[in-house]
């Protein structure tokens, strides 16, 4: 008996700003659905509404379950913009550890790399772009973690007393969005995008 095996499929997609991560919307945000990705392929993990870049979409079910065992830490890095200019002090603590709260219990993040950007990343418009304020200062934060927990980003630099204003997942390990616009997809095959996971 021929068993019929799915072609294995991989997509790395820019996420745009306020696209939800799934394939159905039941309050009429724009989601995966507006993009043409085959029936079949489902997202790796998930990105907020409000946050950008990269988003896996496959359907690959045992890479999915290994990007997301937390057992394995995947390096996943982060371009942030934050409100203000952080003080040294307040980016080790980002880089030991900070608590926050993930569903209402009290959790201290795992140590993470953090690195001020000398210059704003090369990265697509944000539409709409963040509101410009002349007398409010803003940085740029490269922050890599090996874990994904809800919003974690977000919560660390409201912490640490200074809001993100916008959020790109850069990179995965060494799979990146280096030259992507917003929304566009480029196709992978099975053995570029396992190098590039680490896998």
């Amino acid at each position: 008996m021929v068993r019929n095996v799915a072609e294995k499929k991989y997509f790395v997609f820019y996420k745009p700003y306020r696209v939800l991560s799934q394939f159905t919307s039941s309050d009429g945000r724009a989601c995966l659905s507006l993009f043409n990705f085959p029936k079949d392929c489902y997202p790796v993990g998930r990105l907020d509404y409000d946050s950008e870049g990269l988003l896996i979409i496959t359907n690959d079910k045992a890479l999915n379950r290994k990007l997301l065992n937390p057992r394995y830490r995947h390096r996943r890095t982060y371009y942030v913009q934050v409100e203000g200019i952080p003080l040294q002090n307040d980016l080790v603590k980002l880089s030991n550890g900070v608590e926050i709260n993930i569903d209402g219990i009290p959790y201290r993040t795992l140590p993470a790399i953090v690195e001020v950007l000398d210059r704003e990343p090369n990265l697509p418009e944000r539409v709409p772009p963040i509101r410009f304020r002349k007398d409010v200062p803003t940085t740029w934060l490269s922050i890599t973690l090996t874990e994904g927990k809800n919003r974690q980003v977000r919560k660390m630099t409201a912490k640490i007393g200074y809001p993100t204003l916008r959020l790109v997942r850069f990179s995965i390990e060494k799979l990146n969005i280096e030259g992507f616009d917003s929304g566009e997809i480029r196709q992978f095959n099975k053995e570029k995008i396992i190098k590039l996971l680490n896998l």
